[in-house]
């Protein structure tokens, strides 16, 4: 079935399925992977762990490229469910949201280059700490698409208000955390935990259509 002839309601249940798929694969291949396997300023020790745990970094650059392949079919979900609520809000959610993933995905050629360096481990150090600065990159991204996705949540009448408040915190939070890190390096390992905090409003509303669902008043 193509996601154009989906209703509202059916597109609320793949999301309700794709959603948890997206965190579980995001958060394994964004976050476990670098902590179990990348110590930072260490890159002897890096290239040790990764060379003992070569499935896993294969598995965490896998993971990273479904990541935004599952996505892209979120993002088209979501258009599907706010179109008729506001098409140019819609649209400008889909464009920000769409403009991360070539970044994304071309950013884990970092990662494939170090796999290429396991021998030179300063190298290698070089290659995944640009690894981490393409994520800061494609996080403008990230926080960009959150703010029409909040309005549109707020506008709607299919989720409470206040989750539309704060997807469009964590919107600011997103933007911010990638320009503190670029702009004052020194104060990012301060800021950053509190920005994380306001992320969690992504997070909420993601919990929110997984356990909740939506509010749909209409058969389209």
């Amino acid at each position: 079935m193509k996601v154009t002839d989906m209703s509202k309601k059916q597109v609320v249940t793949i999301l309700r399925f794709l959603y948890p798929a997206w965190a579980l694969v995001g958060g394994f291949s964004i976050m476990y992977v670098p902590s179990a396997l990348i110590v930072s300023g260490d890159a002897t020790t890096t290239a040790n762990k990764i060379l003992a745990r070569g499935l896993l970094f294969r598995l965490g650059i896998v993971g990273s490229l479904a990541t935004q392949l599952i996505f892209i079919f979120v993002v088209l979900l979501l258009y599907k469910l706010f179109e008729t609520v506001n098409k140019n809000q819609s649209l400008l959610m889909a464009i920000f949201a769409l403009a991360s993933v070539p970044i994304a995905m071309i950013n884990s050629l970092n990662r494939i280059a170090a796999l290429h360096l396991l021998e030179n481990a300063e190298q290698l150090m070089f290659f995944l700490n640009l690894d981490v600065e393409g994520v800061y990159i494609a996080q403008i991204f990230w926080g960009l698409w959150l703010f029409p996705l909040g309005y549109l949540i707020c506008k709607s009448e299919y989720f409470p208000k206040f989750l539309g408040v704060l997807v469009i915190t964590a919107g600011f939070a997103y933007v911010l955390d990638s320009f503190t890190h670029f702009i004052l390096p020194n104060y990012n390992a301060i800021i950053s935990p509190i920005l994380t905090i306001l992320m969690m409003g992504e997070v909420l509303f993601m919990l929110w259509v997984m356990i909740r669902g939506a509010k749909i008043i209409d058969k389209t």
